[in-house]
């Protein structure tokens, strides 16, 4: 007997040339290796759309519409949620639409946040604010690559590094509570720090819980629906002042919580 390791078979596809631009990918169904040409439409599109948002957003802070860009942001964070659940549900993941994704993530999550916020006020310190601009965008890319290469590997209830998504957030919060105030020393300082910040955490070893062991689908008292509303009604009343605060505690609690178990660890050790 060989004791050489057998390759899974390769089914029998038609293996005509592919037409110009079309996408063939290989997956593996049963043992068997199969060739499927295309792409799924609907999670794609839901890409495509966080994408334009992404893409609006730089266009808007590049004409003084900061409010315009900041919503645009946070829009593309709504559909980034859509598009992976639409494909669960809908069983088209593949492996065209995680890359498409990620690509899609550095541009709305990564290029226009820093340069929203590099538009809005920090262009007006020269190389140091383009310095901190990059150390955002540069913090979002290494983040992404590292995301995808630690999928499966890693703990479920926590992201190793602040989100992308959710650095997004607070740099394009800071923006919408604060873009109608005028110019000042302390605004600009809190800027840098908010993105020179996040992008520093987003590549850190700092645990930041994923919420994702959190039961959406189990019963709750029925108070718990009066809860949400509240909370749509204060996000209503002042959006960017409250997505800003939210965003911000997120990103300051992974600190917080690695200060606490330093110092658990190291009180129990003496």
């Amino acid at each position: 007997m060989s004791d050489e390791k057998k390759e899974p078979k390769v089914a029998d596809t038609e293996r005509d040339d592919l037409l110009p631009g079309e996408v063939e990918e290989e997956e593996v169904v049963e043992g068997a290796r199969v060739r499927r040409r295309g792409i799924y439409l609907l999670p794609n599109s839901l890409t495509t759309a966080s994408l334009f948002s992404g893409f609006y957003a730089i266009v808007s802070a590049a004409n003084g519409m900061f409010a315009n860009a900041a919503i645009a942001i946070f829009v593309s964070m709504v559909l980034d949620g859509l598009d992976g659940r639409v494909a669960r549900m809908t069983n088209t993941q593949s492996k065209f639409g995680e890359e498409y994704d990620s690509l899609a993530d550095m541009v709305a999550f990564g290029v226009a946040p820093g340069l929203v916020a590099f538009f809005w006020s920090l262009n007006s310190l020269g190389q140091v604010g383009w310095a901190v601009t990059f150390i955002y965008v540069a913090g979002a890319a290494l983040r992404l690559a590292r995301f995808n290469t630690q999928i499966g590997s890693v703990d479920k209830k926590f992201f190793v590094g602040l989100p992308s998504p959710s650095a997004a957030g607070v740099v394009a919060g800071l923006v919408w509570c604060f873009h109608t105030w005028e110019p000042a020393g302390w605004l600009t300082a809190l800027t840098i720090l908010v993105v020179g910040g996040s992008g520093v955490l987003m590549v850190s070893n700092i645990l930041y819980n994923s919420f994702k062991d959190l039961d959406m689908r189990g019963r709750v008292p029925f108070a718990a629906i009066l809860l949400v509303v509240l909370i749509f009604v204060v996000v209503a009343l002042d959006p960017g002042t409250v997505l800003f605060s939210a965003f911000l505690v997120y990103t300051l609690s992974g600190p917080v919580r690695s200060l606490f178990r330093k110092g658990r660890k190291h009180a129990v050790e003496h």
